[in-house]
């Protein structure tokens, strides 16, 4: 007979106290049998069980294979039960009816993976993505299909549409990757946050979602289909909510379960943009109460975020780095204490599995911003989450015969868990990446330089004229000014006027670089360049060097949203005050650059010049060395700080644009988060006045130990000669706790049994499974500030503090160490304390 069980659940960052005897069950993911998906009003179903899942995105061309595997073992061990990906049309296929699922594009051994460690699977079809992806997705051949209109009630986007998803599918099928084959796939999803932007379309918007979702069933996949921030998704598809917050999404149907397909854990960074973070405190917070107000499945986006590499960036304006301040960072390494704070995390929800699928939750008011959600079984079950959802005043509440303290929107932000530990993550440069060879070089010219070049009248728009072959369009033009000399008043200098619509551009007059603009981001994507030039008499030469930065990747109709310079082209302050308009003057036109034509990035060619003057700071050059690998195993990036703006290439494989000169804006930045309260994306930004990104993610399986190539391509004027290798590992081993605190999860069913309630832990433990913990850097209990790197005591402080916790840990993997007086003595009677801990972990 299963005997009494009552959960509380404490919403200051879910910290949970159990009163009576534990005696659940947690249910245990596996994808190796055939198994039936099905939904209710309450959750998912695999073979008629409920489920509680907790889902975390991964975005596999993000990444490298080599990488999978550990990604996706880091993600089960921070306790998620399901991957979600989507499908990347352009990556899949680049050219209509040429299909590329090799490499990082290999989405069936994705899958395979997640599936072979135990993982369920949610597979994001769309075709249309967002994600901050070069287009959204979609190939550019595409746009070019006559008469198509993208996201609508149009027959040649449906066609096209249908075809590629129908193509996923059956390659699902074939592979037997559906869970109704035995597979890891739990989940589809079609279209993909059309309801933000559906109004722009009338009346045929909901004719296309209709016509989706019909498409999409009848390929029979075997498990439900959903279509995330869409409140009119028709039966059977299950709509589901986006966003930093979703405890008060309610699904259009009572026959529906509540999902949560994107939990934003952090967002994009962009170039030219500060660094953005999400407080796990906040996170953590936000996923409780989803799970609080009736929520069954979560997904963070991202749980790992990557890098984009080589073209790959939307926006426009996208950074490289992908990081998104998700739990797992760009290079592979877990983030704490974000990942294991949402551990424990996991770990509590779980405990309340049984009583949360069972029936939906009571609620009672406790006061002004408190609340109280119930959860119980007809056999005894309990789980009850206590709130403060206020973000001034902490509180006091009693429920269940019993008192409990409740932070304001969550506990201090030194605070976080019982088993918060957090690591400082160092890049240091190594010097064990050493370049082998000198450096050599290649004018990429200016102007046009190739035989395709084409001559129009007028000026051309750029993604209709490459259709995004390269990010360059040259637009060149060899003109005389008529009239008696000389054009300008003495002591005065004609000026160039140029409009674009983005995304940058460089202007040369006569092959010398007189100006650059840039825009400022996707909603200030144009541009205006005005500068003035120095003209002799007669004939000139004006290149403007257009380029993109990533197509434009969300919005109604952003398809048709172009770059490039349309104009007008003027030459202002001639004699007299007069102005030309250049504008529909006979142009002539190159797509890309001779160096991509050449093939100059995989550094085969033989143009490459070595002499001991290498030119420096100077625009339009191509640049080439070799390098040895930095020793060890830990994660390379390439500090690329003392170049301007372009690409680079390490043994032929692009590790993505570059772009050190495009600072970030002076303000907007916070030394320290309030994470109370709603977040948004610019409430927790850090690096201002700086570069948005200096190091670029270098791949370990795409190095060799000795001889490999780099190559960079430099638009502006760098110094190759400064760049450095850097490797990013875990530094200084962290943990902060209140004596208030919670005990550990692992004490929970113990304290239950044995009618006790332990005191809190502080956990230390090296990351690395070879490294041990060799020195404590701080340690104070009492009144300590500060956070991980820059702790400092506080005017309460035990003096014993430092050689306990030394005893206690040195030269162990990990350490535990009880957070009351009765470990330390008493340093400040009547005061509440902490104890605060930095360690070195070799």
């Amino acid at each position: 007979m299963m005997k009494k069980v009552v959960i509380i659940v404490v919403l200051m960052l879910l910290s949970i106290i159990i009163t009576t005897t534990l005696s659940m069950s947690v249910s245990s993911t596996t994808t190796d049998t055939v198994a039936a998906v099905t939904y209710d009003e309450r959750a998912l179903l695999i073979n008629g069980k409920r489920r509680v899942l907790i889902s975390g995105s991964i975005h596999y061309p993000r990444s490298t294979p080599e990488m999978w595997p550990d990604l996706i073992q880091k993600s089960k061990e921070g306790g998620l039960d399901v991957i979600e990906t989507y499908v990347f049309w352009n990556l899949h296929e680049p050219v209509r009816n040429q299909f590329d699922f090799q490499g990082r594009s290999d989405l069936v051994k994705f899958i395979k993976l997640v599936g072979e460690a135990g993982l369920y699977l949610h597979l994001r079809i769309g075709p249309y993505v967002c994600a901050e992806w070069n287009y959204g997705g979609f190939p550019l051949w595409l746009h070019f299909i006559p008469g198509i209109q993208f996201r609508t009630d149009n027959q040649p986007f449906k066609m096209e549409m249908q075809r590629f998803t129908t193509k996923i599918v059956q390659l699902m099928k074939q592979e037997k990757l559906y869970a109704s084959q035995g597979g890891p796939i739990i989940l589809s999803q079609i279209e993909n946050e059309y309801g933000n932007i559906q109004s722009g379309y009338g009346s045929a918007a909901k004719s296309y979602i209709n016509w989706s979702a019909s498409m999409a069933t009848s390929l029979d996949t075997g498990v439900p289909w959903v279509m995330c921030q869409q409140a009119d998704a028709p039966d059977p598809i299950i709509n589901t909510c986006n966003g930093f917050y979703c405890d008060q999404f309610t699904p259009n149907s009572n026959k529906k379960p509540k999902m949560w397909t994107e939990n934003w854990s952090g967002w994009f960074l962009s170039f030219g943009g500060a660094v953005p973070h999400r407080p796990v405190e906040d996170l953590a917070f936000a996923v409780a109460r989803f799970f609080q107000r009736g929520g069954t499945f979560q997904n963070y986006y991202m749980y790992h975020g990557g890098t984009n590499f080589g073209r790959s960036t939307g926006g426009p304006f996208i950074a490289t780095s992908y990081d998104y301040d998700a739990p797992i960072d760009e290079y592979g390494l877990v983030r704490q204490p974000k990942w294991g704070h949402l551990k424990d995390l996991h770990k509590a929800i779980k405990l309340c599995e049984e009583a949360l699928i069972a029936t939906d939750p009571t609620s009672t008011s406790l006061g002004s911003n408190l609340e109280a959600h119930v959860y119980k079984t007809n056999s005894g079950v309990c789980a009850a989450f206590l709130a403060n959802v206020g973000t001034q005043s902490d509180a006091t509440v009693s429920f269940n015969g019993n008192s409990y303290h409740l932070p304001a929107w969550s506990v201090n932000s030194q605070v976080v868990n019982a088993k918060l530990t957090s690591h400082s993550l160092e890049e240091t440069s190594d010097s064990s990446g050493a370049f082998s060879s000198g450096w050599s070089w290649v004018d990429e010219p200016v102007g046009i330089s190739k035989s395709n070049a084409i001559t129009k009248p007028g000026l051309l728009e750029q993604i209709n004229t490459t259709a995004d072959v390269s990010d360059y369009l040259w637009y060149s033009l060899s003109t005389q000014i008529q009239g008696t000399e000389p054009f300008l008043k003495e002591g005065t200098k004609p000026v160039i006027h140029v409009e674009s619509l983005g995304h940058a551009l460089h202007a040369f007059i006569n092959g010398k670089l007189a100006g650059s603009a840039t825009g400022e981001s996707s909603s200030k994507r144009s541009l205006t360049l005005e500068t003035p030039v120095t003209l002799a008499p007669g004939k000139f030469t004006i290149d403007l060097m257009s380029l993109t930065v990533g197509l434009q990747n969300y919005g109604a109709f952003f398809d048709t949203v172009g770059a490039g310079i349309t104009g007008p082209v003027k030459l202002k302050g001639l004699q007299n005050g007069s102005t030309i308009d250049l504008s529909s003057y006979q142009w002539t036109y190159q797509i890309g650059l001779k160096g991509e034509d050449s093939g100059l990035s995989d550094g085969s060619s033989t143009q490459w010049i070595v002499l001991p003057s290498l030119p420096k700071k100077q625009p339009l050059k191509w640049y080439k060395t070799t390098f040895d690998a930095p020793r060890g195993n830990d994660p390379i990036a390439l500090d690329l700080t003392t170049m301007g703006k372009g690409e680079a290439w390490v043994n032929g494989q692009s590790i993505g644009r570059y772009w050190p000169t495009y600072i970030s804006p002076q303000s907007g930045c916070t030394e320290s988060c309030n994470y109370k309260g709603s977040y948004s994306s610019t409430k927790c930004q850090t690096n201002c006045g700086k570069s948005s990104q200096t190091l670029y993610h270098i791949p370990r399986s795409w190095v060799k130990p000795s001889g490999n190539v780099l190559v960079l391509f430099e638009e502006i004027g760098g110094d190759p000669t400064q760049i450095s290798f850097a490797t990013r590992s875990a530094g200084s081993l962290c943990s902060h706790v209140s004596e208030s605190h919670p005990p550990p999860l692992y004490t929970w069913e113990s304290d239950v049994k044995l009618g006790r309630r332990s005191e809190p832990t502080i956990t230390l433990e090296c990351s690395s499974p070879d490294q041990v913990i060799s020195s404590i850097k701080f340690a104070s209990f009492g009144t300590p500030r500060g956070t991980c790197g820059s702790f400092k005591h506080g005017r309460c402080n035990s003096l014993s503090a430092h050689s306990i916790v030394q005893e206690a840990c040195i030269g162990s993997k990990s350490c535990s160490v009880r957070v009351s007086n009765s470990t330390f003595g008493d340093p400040c009677n009547g005061v509440p304390k902490s104890l605060a801990v930095e360690a070195i972990c070799t």
